[in-house]
């Protein structure tokens, strides 16, 4: 028999699927005094939520007649016709968060109008609401929600800890505060007080913000990013790649002021850093992307996780060449702390324009590093890159440096002069900030590395013919992709043709890739063209290649190295991109500062 349902079990079945447990109301509330255009949020939380949840704000407050409406199901003040909900600014919209928290709980809220008189409160109790009444409360709105599930036994039971539900709260309050720098933020817990983020009015504060959230050294080992194209704008910090996390629990990233978990933005971050970052590891960051509301839909998820772009391909490419450059520019010597407090931005650096230039003195004496042939095993590879030695040898006399006391301290490199070699492995330098260690072997491939994607890029790599041509059955949609990419993949040797509706035949490969698994290659290509519009499974597996011949083409650990050739290595270093990690993601250069040095040796104490 079909019945329509009554609305105390249809608020129950919304606030199951939008209150997941206390931080959920949390969220909800926060987000409503947000919306209501709160300058200072103070959220106070008894055993975890189980017992008390109270939201309050100094917003514009609700009109007394219209309080019974802020708890009715699917009422709201955020949209009013389908044009709204295709431009939805606002954090919430679907005029459920009230109701159903209300429906699952003891719930009270009390508002006041900044020019009202007055404030009056509405109590609901197992869905059953009572006549609002006037109350004492300044201009704002509270919200109390206790005894969270009391009437819903089931879902109270599967409440964690009251300890691990608080900790959850926590995570979500350090989210919204990184959401919106200009608001204050209070957090307690059973009447202790936790958290206290004051308004960031200046990047200078906001950095503040950013690192009680993300940890006082984060700022010190990020890069600040801004940048616009397309109708868009990424702005925020992204971690150098040698300040990497075992989880990816330090990765915060917001769409429209809106924090979300998207595969679209998953995918362009986790490419932007494959070059850069070790096995397993994850990069931290805090980033913002502004874009036409019109150009997001929002609308895809209860609790408003996720998200979907209306033009997926161009935010992913967009996202990804904006990482990709600002990680690109890291270089060895970027970033010094040399003393004992934590820095507050990342430190200027001046890279030279090009390897074996620049204006620190005697920059013109130095010369490139040179490897006799027996140490350089890439003149085999020459033929795939067209001709010449992808690694240009400069064989020429080199001339010492001058000694870092002849040289002028503000003029000095980052990574300063060479001093000697430790066991054949590690180069000590002196800069201005201290000692300078450097694992010249990791620091040499990636140089080799950097040298032979320019090679790639400049000589066109070369194809060749399948003997026997690979047919393959594929999905019509992984089809209709290699026929829309069609151009693109052959520029980089992979040439496909689709055959009938859901095959396609490869006919060429890239030289490097010969040897390679072609038919895993090809569907990997196409799985990715089909789902992200986009592919660089190809470039990724050359990198690999790349990489490989790097390493060999690299000097060896134990090999001696003159001052002038430690000294060409550091320069090379502090010219080439991502320089401050091996292809693999292991740092190649640390600083010691004079600080930590003085510590070593009970200095001053």
């Amino acid at each position: 028999m079909i019945r329509v349902l009554p609305p105390e079990l249809i608020n129950q079945i919304a606030a199951g699927e939008v209150i997941e447990r206390p931080s959920s109301v949390v969220k909800e509330l926060v987000e409503n005094s947000l919306d209501a255009g709160a300058t200072r949020i103070e959220v106070d939380i008894e055993q975890g939520g189980a017992r008390l949840i109270r939201v309050r704000d100094d917003g514009v407050g609700i009109a007394p007649d219209e309080l019974p409406l802020a708890v009715a199901s699917h009422a709201t003040s955020k949209i009013g016709s389908f044009d709204d909900l295709e431009h939805v600014a606002s954090m919430g919209f679907r005029g459920e968060a009230l109701a159903s928290v209300s429906s699952v709980a003891r719930f009270a809220l009390t508002s006041r109008q900044h020019d009202a008189d007055a404030a009056f409160r509405v109590e609901v109790d197992g869905g059953r609401l009572q006549a609002a009444r006037p109350a004492q409360h300044p201009p704002g709105t509270s919200v109390e929600v206790r005894d969270l599930f009391y009437n819903v036994p089931a879902r109270r039971k599967f409440m964690r800890a009251e300890r691990t539900e608080f900790a959850h709260i926590d995570d979500l309050m350090k989210s919204l505060a990184l959401a919106r720098s200009g608001v204050e933020f209070r957090l307690s817990h059973n009447g202790k007080p936790v958290r206290v983020w004051k308004a960031a009015r200046d990047e200078q504060a906001m950095l503040v913000r950013v690192a009680d959230v993300l940890g006082e050294n984060f700022p010190a080992q990020s890069l600040h990013l801004d940048h616009a194209a397309a109708g868009m704008r990424l702005s925020g910090w992204v971690g150098l790649p040698t300040a990497s996390r075992g989880q990816a629990d330090s990765q915060f990233f917001y769409v429209n002021g809106r924090l979300v978990r998207d595969r679209v933005v998953a995918h362009a971050v986790r490419q932007a850093y494959a070059d850069v970052l070790f096995h397993g590891r994850h990069p931290a960051f805090v980033l913002y992307l502004e874009l036409d509301p019109a150009g997001v839909d929002v609308n895809v998820h209860p609790a408003k996780h996720e998200v979907r772009f209306r033009e997926q391909r161009l935010v992913h490419d967009f996202l990804f060449r904006s990482l990709h450059e600002a990680l690109a520019q890291t270089r060895a010597g970027q970033v010094v702390d040399a003393s004992d407090e934590p820095v507050a931005a990342p430190m200027p650096f001046r890279a030279p324009a090009s390897s074996g230039s620049g204006n620190w003195p005697s920059q013109a004496s130095q010369s490139r590093l040179s490897l006799g042939v027996r140490d350089e095993p890439l003149a085999g590879y020459a033929a795939l890159l067209g001709e010449g030695s992808p690694m240009p040898l400069d064989r020429s006399a080199a001339v010492p440096l001058p000694a870092m006391a002849e040289s002028d301290p503000e003029r000095a490199p980052p990574l300063g002069y060479a001093l000697a070699q430790l066991k054949g492995i590690y180069v000590l330098a002196e800069n201005e900030h201290g000692l300078v260690l450097v694992d010249m072997h990791a620091a040499h491939e990636r140089i080799t590395y950097e040298k032979l994607k320019a090679a790639r890029e400049g000589n066109h790599l070369r194809s060749q013919v399948m003997l026997v041509p690979l047919n393959l059955s594929v999905s019509a949609k992984e089809a209709a992709a290699a026929e829309e990419h069609g151009d693109a993949l052959a520029a980089w040797g992979l040439e496909l043709s689709r055959s009938g509706p859901s095959t396609v035949v490869v006919r060429r490969i890239p030289a490097l890739l010969e040897g390679a698994n072609v038919e895993q290659l090809t569907r990997d290509v196409l799985s990715e063209l089909a789902l992200h519009g986009s592919s660089r499974r190809l470039q990724e597996l050359e990198n690999e290649l790349l990489s490989t011949m790097a390493c060999h083409g690299s000097v060896r650990a134990g090999r001696r190295l003159t001052i002038p050739e430690m000294n060409a290595l550091l320069r090379e270093m502090e010219a080439t991109e991502r320089s401050g990690q091996c292809n693999h993601g292991r740092p190649t250069w640390t600083q010691l500062g004079l600080g930590e040095l003085d510590k070593l040796f009970l200095r001053g104490r």
